[in-house]
C-alpha cells in the first residue's frame, strides 16, 4: 500500500508531480503514472513502464529541477479516460497526459506527452 496522496481528480496529478519532483522524490513522481504508463520523455524517446519512469526521473532529478505549477486548461472526461494539459510557463508549446480512474476512484497517468517541441 502506497503511502502517498491519491490524485482523485485528474487535475490533482499535476499538481502531486510537481509537489514530489521539487522535493527530488522520484518514486512519488513515478506512483502517479500507472505500471505499463508511456512517456514522450526525454525528446525524441519513449519511456515505457513505471519503474522506467522512476529511473528517468531519478536521473532528471540529480540536475535538482525545480517545477512551477501551471495552470490546467478544461479537463476533457469520458468514462474512465481523461485529457489533461498544461500551457507551460517555459514557452514549451504545450503539455498534455491522458489520465485513466483506477478502481478505488483515484487517477493515474498512462499517457504523458511532457513537451511539444521538436528533438535537436
Amino acid at each position: 500500500m502506497s503511502e502517498y496522496e491519491k490524485a482523485y481528480r485528474p487535475e490533482d496529478i499535476t499538481r502531486l508531480f510537481v509537489e514530489r519532483a521539487n522535493k527530488g522524490d522520484a518514486t512519488g513522481v513515478a506512483e502517479l503514472y500507472a505500471e505499463d504508463a508511456v512517456v514522450a520523455f526525454p525528446p525524441g524517446q519513449i519511456t515505457q513502464g513505471r519503474e522506467a519512469i522512476r529511473k528517468l526521473w531519478e536521473m532528471a532529478m540529480t540536475r535538482n529541477p525545480k517545477f512551477e505549477p501551471e495552470e490546467p486548461l478544461p479537463t476533457l472526461i469520458n468514462g474512465d479516460i481523461a485529457l489533461t494539459s498544461t500551457p507551460p510557463k517555459d514557452g514549451t508549446g504545450a503539455r498534455a497526459q491522458v489520465v485513466r480512474r483506477q478502481p478505488d476512484g483515484s487517477w493515474l497517468r498512462i499517457l504523458d506527452q511532457p513537451e511539444f517541441i521538436q528533438p535537436k
